[in-house]
C-alpha cells in the first residue's frame, strides 16, 4: 500500500509550504524584503499497464495506469516585485526605485548585496549599513557635514558648516545580475551571488536597465499579508488532508488485517 508513503511525502511538502509564508508574515515589515513562493513538482510513477499495449482481443489501450509516488518541494522562488516606498524625511535612508541591489563589503572582504537603504554613518564617517558594513564604493564625509544630499543618479554631495557649495564625496553604484531570483539569501538583508545569479553588472543608478534612488525614503516589503494569510489555510487544509488520507491508509489496513 503506497498512499502511506504519498501521503507522507504530501505533508512534507505542506510543511516546507507553510515554513516559507510564515517567513514572509514574519518579513512583512523588513526593509526591502522579497517575498518567496514554494514550488513542487510531482515524483516518478509506478507504471502498472503501459499505455498503447495491445489488449488480448486485438484492441490498443488508450491509457496505461500510472500510479504516482508523491510530491516534493523544488525550490522557493523570490517574487522580486518592488515594494512600496515609504517616506521618513531620513538623509541616510535611500530606496532603490527599480532594479538593482547595493553592494555590500562584508567584514571577511567580500561582497554581498541588498535591497535595504536604511544607512548609517561609522565613527569615521563613513557611510554603513546598520551592522556596520561599508557601502561600495567606500566613502568618508568630513568630520563638519551639516547636511548630505543623495541625487537619485547616486552622486553624493555633503554641505559643511563653512563652505557655500556642497562638496562632492562619490558616487554609490548598483549591481543588477541576470537572474536575481538566483541570488543566496543569508540574513541581515544581505544576499550573495552564485552560478545561478550570474555574475554582478556595476552600473550608477539611472543607467539602462539600473533604478534610481530616493533619498528620504525606505523599500518596504512586497509580502502581500492578505494572500499570504489565504496562502497559508490553503497549505493548512491541504496538511489537514494528507493527515486523513494517513488515517485512512491506516484503518484499510486494520479492516485488511480483521479479514479472516
Amino acid at each position: 500500500m503506497k498512499i502511506l508513503g504519498i501521503a507522507a511525502t504530501g505533508m512534507q511538502a505542506q510543511q516546507v509550504n507553510v515554513d516559507v509564508i510564515a517567513n514572509n508574515i514574519a518579513n512583512a515589515n523588513t526593509t526591502g524584503y522579497k517575498a518567496g513562493r514554494a514550488t513542487f513538482a510531482d515524483l516518478i510513477y509506478q507504471t502498472l499497464e503501459r499505455e498503447g499495449t495491445a489488449n488480448a482481443d486485438g484492441t490498443v489501450r488508450p491509457v496505461g495506469v500510472d500510479v504516482g509516488l508523491g510530491v516534493r518541494a523544488t525550490g522557493v522562488v523570490r517574487l522580486n516585485t518592488q515594494g512600496g516606498l515609504i517616506q521618513t524625511d531620513n538623509q541616510l535612508d535611500i530606496a532603490i526605485d527599480g532594479d538593482g541591489y547595493f553592494i555590500i563589503t562584508r567584514p571577511d572582504g567580500s561582497n554581498a548585496y541588498s535591497r535595504a537603504g536604511n544607512l548609517a554613518l561609522s565613527p569615521e564617517g563613513e557611510i554603513v549599513t546598520l551592522e556596520g558594513n561599508l557601502i561600495e564604493p567606500a566613502m568618508v564625509l568630513p568630520n563638519d557635514v551639516q547636511e548630505i544630499e543623495i541625487t537619485q543618479d547616486g552622486l553624493v554631495l555633503a554641505y559643511t558648516t563653512d563652505a557655500i557649495e556642497p562638496a562632492e564625496i562619490g558616487q554609490l553604484t548598483l549591481a543588477t545580475f541576470i537572474n536575481d531570483a538566483g541570488l543566496k539569501p543569508i540574513g541581515n538583508n544581505l544576499m550573495l551571488e552564485t552560478a545561478a545569479s550570474g555574475e554582478p553588472m556595476v552600473g550608477n543608478p539611472g543607467d539602462e536597465a539600473v533604478g534610481i534612488l530616493r533619498q528620504g525614503y525606505l523599500e518596504g516589503s512586497n509580502v502581500d499579508p492578505i494572500k499570504q494569510m489565504t496562502d497559508l489555510i490553503t497549505a493548512q487544509r491541504s496538511y489537514e488532508l494528507g493527515s486523513k488520507a494517513l488515517k485512512a491508509a491506516d484503518e484499510m489496513m486494520q479492516t485488511a488485517n480483521q479479514i479472516r
